[in-house]
């Protein structure tokens, strides 16, 4: 994690794009990103995504990574600890879904019985 942050960290440095990169402006950063690669599946049949994840691979791979760097960018610069914050969410994910209710099931914890 520490050197992909450094990879990102030094590319806007050199821009001198942190005045750019509040946290509202990142958010907003992810989810264009997250919503373009969404666009590439829009409207395509399971095996049509299979022929794309041949075929389009690398724009596909540009999208989740351009998502990726927003994340990045945004947890160096607000000091968010990416390990420790997805080792207590998923603890109380785990809780939310556990595997008794939830294996097999891809339905939100509220409807779960």
């Amino acid at each position: 994690m520490d050197q992909l942050m450094k990879i990102i960290d030094e590319f806007c440095s050199e821009r001198d794009w942190d005045q750019y990169h509040s946290p509202k402006e990142l958010a907003i950063g992810l989810s264009t990103e997250a919503n373009e690669l969404l666009a590439l599946f829009r409207f395509q049949s399971e095996e049509q995504i299979k022929q794309m994840m041949i075929e389009q691979r690398e724009a596909i791979e540009d999208e989740v990574v351009d998502s990726l760097f927003f994340i990045l960018r945004f947890a160096s610069l607000y000091h968010v600890d990416l390990l420790e914050a997805l080792e207590r969410k998923m603890v109380r994910n785990r809780l939310k879904y556990p595997i008794e209710l939830s294996k097999g099931k891809n339905i939100k914890y509220t409807h779960l019985k």
